[in-house]
C-alpha cells in the first residue's frame, strides 16, 4: 500500500498550498519576518452562568441559563517570542471577569450585555478586536427553539477619529486633537 502525502503534491491542492504556505520558518526568530494576512486570536468559548437578564418578571425571578464566546483579536507575536503573560491577555482572568458580568447585575437586552463583555475585553491592552456572542438558550419564544444568540464585533476607537456617535450628531469629521 502506497503511503499517502500528509500534503498534496500535485494538482490544484498542491498550487494553492504553495500560493498560501509560509516559504520559511513557522518558529523562531525567523518566524517574525512573516506576513500574517490574518490577526491572531484568543477564544473563551461557551463560558456559562445563570443570569437574571431579560424584560420579562419570570426572567428577572427566576433566572436563566447564559453562555458567551469572545474572540479577541490580537497580535500575539510579543507574547511567543518572550513567553510573557504579560504581553497578551491572561484568560483565566478574562474569563472571570466575563462570568462576573454574566451572573451579576442585571440588563433587560443581551444586546446591553453583549456590549459590556465586549468593553471589558477592549480594556486589556493587546485587544484590537473583540467578537462576543451571547446566548440564551431558555428564551421563551412561545415556539420550539434551540437558542437565541445576539452576536457583536466591536474593535479598539482611534483616539484622533470621531466616533460613531459624534459622526452621528453631525461633528466635524476631521481628525480630533488629542
Amino acid at each position: 500500500m502506497a503511503a499517502v502525502p500528509d500534503r498534496p503534491t500535485s494538482g490544484a491542492g498542491a498550487e494553492r498550498l504553495r500560493r498560501t504556505a509560509p516559504d520559511g520558518p513557522t518558529s523562531g526568530a525567523g518566524a517574525e519576518r512573516l506576513r500574517r494576512t490574518a490577526p491572531d486570536r484568543i477564544t473563551v468559548h461557551g463560558l456559562t452562568g445563570h443570569g437574571h437578564h431579560g424584560v420579562y418578571a419570570v426572567e428577572r425571578e427566576q433566572g436563566q441559563t447564559f453562555r458567551v464566546d469572545a474572540v479577541l483579536e490580537l497580535d500575539t507575536a510579543p507574547a511567543a517570542a518572550s513567553d510573557d503573560l504579560t504581553l497578551t491577555v491572561n484568560y483565566a482572568e478574562l474569563a472571570q471577569r466575563l462570568h462576573a458580568l454574566l451572573v451579576g447585575d442585571p440588563v433587560d437586552l443581551i444586546e446591553t450585555l453583549a456590549q459590556r463583555l465586549a468593553d471589558v475585553c477592549l480594556a486589556y491592552e493587546p485587544v484590537q478586536a473583540v467578537q462576543i456572542t451571547v446566548h440564551k438558550p431558555d428564551a421563551d419564544l412561545g415556539v420550539p427553539a434551540a437558542d437565541v444568540t445576539v452576536a457583536i464585533r466591536r474593535e479598539q476607537e482611534d483616539p484622533l477619529l470621531p466616533t460613531a456617535r459624534e459622526l452621528a450628531a453631525g461633528l466635524e469629521s476631521g481628525p480630533r486633537s488629542g
